[in-house]
C-alpha cells in the first residue's frame, strides 16, 4: 500500500517561498501520477499540481502558473512542490495525492496533509 507523508508547510510572509515534501513509501509501479492538492478554509479541495510519474510531464493549476514548480526525487522517493510569490489566497492545508490512472483527476491514495499560512 502506498503512503504519503507530506511536510515543509508553515508561516510564511506574502512574496515568500516555501518547498513542500511529500516522502512515498511503497511502490509506484501500479500508478500513473503523482500531485499536489489544496484546501482553503471554507472551500472546497482543489489541485494544484500534477507529474506523470514515467515522463516527469507536469501540469498546473492556472491560479499557480509561473510561481509553483513541482518535481520528484526517484532515487529519493521523494516529491516536492516550491512555492514561490505566495500570496494570501494560497494559504490551506496541502495534501499529497498519488492517481493510479489519470493526471491526478482520481487520485486513490492521500497524505496527512499539511498546513500552508501566508500572512503578514
Amino acid at each position: 500500500q502506498l503512503q504519503l507523508v507530506e511536510s515543509g508547510g508553515g508561516l510564511v510572509q506574502p512574496g515568500g517561498s516555501l518547498r513542500l515534501s511529500c516522502a512515498v513509501s511503497g511502490s509506484t509501479l501500479d500508478y500513473y501520477a503523482l500531485g499536489w492538492f489544496r484546501q482553503a478554509p471554507g472551500k472546497e479541495r482543489e489541485g494544484v499540481s500534477c507529474i506523470i510519474i514515467s515522463s516527469s510531464r507536469t501540469d498546473y493549476a492556472d491560479s499557480v502558473k509561473g510561481r509553483f514548480t513541482i518535481s520528484r526525487d526517484s532515487a529519493k522517493n521523494t516529491m516536492y512542490l516550491q512555492m514561490n510569490s505566495l500570496k494570501p489566497e494560497d494559504t490551506g492545508v496541502y495534501y499529497c495525492v498519488a492517481d493510479p490512472v489519470s493526471l491526478c483527476g482520481h487520485p486513490r491514495n492521500w497524505g496527512q496533509g499539511t498546513q500552508v499560512t501566508v500572512s503578514s
